[in-house]
């Protein structure tokens, strides 16, 4: 297993869903587990399919990642695949299995026709939702761009409806909401969210303590080709001119609908004291991180405090699920059918129990109206011609707004303060972000303070 580890610790830098790029990873396999080669019985050359669950032991806390591999005889595969992970023994070389077959294969089998899948210190389960024809000729090829998580697609030509399987990388404990949220909203004929087709589930031993737990490996849904998602749509509004009003009050409308299903489907509770707390909490450390990162923002903390506790002094709306990490890369334009949602993980970053907790809807809509900010921010900085950009974010956001309004059971208007909070604690949070990541887009989230914060 050292020499396996050996080949991890050179491959894993180097993937975009490896979330510590700027130092050397420290990697132990912690458990296994084993699919059977799908394509053994038409004689191809020995495929051994095994999932190893790796620990990165250098961040804090440990990360559990999930690396899907397939091994080969080296004699078989292309010298030049740039999907090699290595060979830790003579004869045999480790290819990445997202993009093997006997992995891909074997993955669909799991998730649509349910079955066990066993080995060293862990077990996976699969959880067929929705009746797939095993007669369909499906195969399996990777959706590029994705960052922390890793998403294959199936295609059985215009017969069969197309399959997205995201594997999850990074592995937690408890079912991920993804998977629990999107499931329960096709359970409830959502026309908002995509058809549900199954999931995998597993237990492992928990890399820091090595006691057992279960989580979320992977969920199947229904792929849906030829969209483009709301930040492109938008964004090409946007440096057209073109009035974007409709389609914004009709992703408001979309977006009320989704919390008020997911209010009947998984209930509500009161905002109590200890919930407003929390929350208050929430926003005071991050404030706390950005005037020391990012000091324009001390300038105006005392205003930011102050719009924080007129939040704090209204009446809060029943805390309910919600989508958790809303913005207008999560929703795409689907012709014939309009908005539908998407990833309904929650924020990465925070832990899986943290993500299923009731939240406030507020939450989500203050993302989606930052969103439409960052697109006529982003046009400004990169001096595009576009007339007017900043008005049409305004109109944007009055109507979806109006949109969320008009399908809500929750009045805005009634809570303009907390939305507004919301709102706020967002650009602050993304103003740490561009300080560390993009210092030239910081304008976009520090205009937003100061504005929200009343300046």
């Amino acid at each position: 297993m050292d020499s396996t580890v050996a080949c991890l610790t050179t491959w894993m830098p180097r993937q975009r869903w490896y979330g510590a790029k700027a130092r050397d990873p420290q990697l132990r396999v912690v458990a296994a587990w084993d699919l059977p080669d799908p394509f053994a019985a038409r004689g191809t050359p020995r495929a051994v399919v095994t999932t190893l669950l790796v620990a990165d032991d250098g961040a804090d806390p440990v990360v559990l990642y999930q690396v899907p591999v397939v091994a080969r005889p080296t004699a078989s595969v292309d010298p030049d695949s740039p999907h090699i992970i290595g060979s830790p023994d003579p004869g045999t070389t480790l290819i990445d299995g997202a993009f093997d077959p006997a992995y891909t294969e074997a993955l669909l089998r799991l998730v649509t026709r349910g079955g066990t899948g066993e080995g060293e210190r862990a077990t996976a389960h699969g959880h067929p939702t929705s009746a797939v024809s095993d007669e369909a000729p499906y195969v399996g090829g990777v959706l590029s761009g994705e960052q922390s998580n890793t998403s294959i697609v199936f295609r059985a030509g215009e017969a069969w409806m197309p399959i997205i399987v995201k594997v999850f990388r990074q592995l937690h404990a408890g079912v991920n909401p993804d998977i629990e949220l999107q499931t329960g909203l096709a359970t409830a004929r959502s026309p908002f969210v995509p058809g549900a087709i199954g999931s995998v589930s597993g237990e492992w031993p928990h890399p820091a303590t090595g006691f057992k737990v279960e989580g979320s490996l992977a969920f199947a849904q229904e792929f849906l080709p030829g969209v483009e998602d709301a930040r492109r749509v938008a964004l090409a509004a946007a440096e057209a001119g073109e009035d974007f009003t409709i389609p914004a009050r009709d992703l408001g409308i979309a977006t009320a609908a989704v919390h008020t299903a997911l209010a009947e489907e998984f209930g509500t509770v009161p905002a109590s004291e200890a919930e407003r707390e929390l929350v208050a909490a929430s926003w005071q450390r991050r404030l706390d991180i950005a005037t020391i990162e990012v000091p324009a923002i001390a300038d105006v903390r005392a205003e930011i405090e102050a719009a924080y506790d007129r939040a704090l002094a209204e009446e809060w709306p029943a805390l309910q699920r919600v989508h958790g990490d809303y913005h207008l890369g999560q929703v795409i334009l689907v012709p014939g059918r309009g908005w539908v949602l998407l990833d309904f993980e929650g924020e990465p970053m925070r832990p899986m129990v943290e993500r299923r907790l009731p939240d406030l809807a507020a939450r989500d809509v203050a993302g989606l109206l930052r969103s439409f900010d960052y697109i006529a921010g982003s046009l400004e900085l990169e001096g595009s011609s576009a007339p007017g950009v900043r008005a049409w974010a305004d109109a944007a956001r009055a109507a979806f707004l109006a949109g969320y309004a008009s399908a809500s059971a929750v009045d805005l208007d009634a809570h303009r303060a907390l939305l507004a909070a919301f709102e706020l604690d967002k650009a602050v949070y993304e103003a740490i972000y561009e300080a560390r990541n993009r210092p030239a887009w910081i304008s976009i989230p520090l205009d937003a303070v100061r504005r929200l914060a009343g300046r």
